[in-house]
C-alpha cells in the first residue's frame, strides 16, 4: 500500500504564492507519472498539471506562466509552486501519482486527501 501526504495548502492574498508538496510512503518500487488536480466549489475537479518519468512538464495552458510542477525523487515527493495567485485558483487541490509497488508490477494511481487553497483578501 501507498499513502499520499499532502501539505502547502492555506489562506493567501492575491499576488500570493504557495508551494505544495504531496509526500509518497509506503510499499514504493518505482513511480509513473505525478499529477495534480484541483477542484473548486460546485465545480468538476479539473487537471492542472502532470510530470512524467523521465519526460517533460505539463501544465494547463491558463496556468502555463504561473504554475511550476517539479519532484523529488530522493524525498518521493513531488511539488506544485503557485504564483500570482488568484481568487479563482481557490480550490482544494489533489495529487495524483503513479506507483509500481514492485518491479514487474502494474502501475497503480493514488490520490492525496486533498489540500485546500484559498486566495482572498
Amino acid at each position: 500500500q501507498v499513502q499520499l501526504e499532502e501539505s502547502g495548502g492555506g489562506l493567501v492574498q492575491p499576488g500570493g504564492s504557495l508551494r505544495l508538496a504531496c509526500a509518497a510512503s509506503g510499499t514504493i518500487f518505482s513511480f509513473g507519472t505525478m499529477r495534480w488536480y484541483r477542484q473548486a466549489l460546485g465545480k468538476q475537479r479539473e487537471f492542472v498539471a502532470s510530470l512524467p518519468a523521465g519526460g517533460s512538464p505539463i501544465i494547463y495552458d491558463s496556468l502555463k506562466d504561473r504554475f511550476t510542477i517539479s519532484r523529488d525523487n530522493a524525498k518521493n515527493t513531488v511539488y506544485l509552486q503557485m504564483n500570482s495567485l488568484k481568487p479563482e485558483d481557490t480550490a482544494i487541490y489533489y495529487c495524483n501519482v503513479g506507483v509500481q509497488e514492485r518491479a514487474g508490477d502494474w502501475f497503480r494511481e493514488y490520490w492525496g486527501q486533498g489540500t485546500q487553497v484559498t486566495v482572498s483578501s
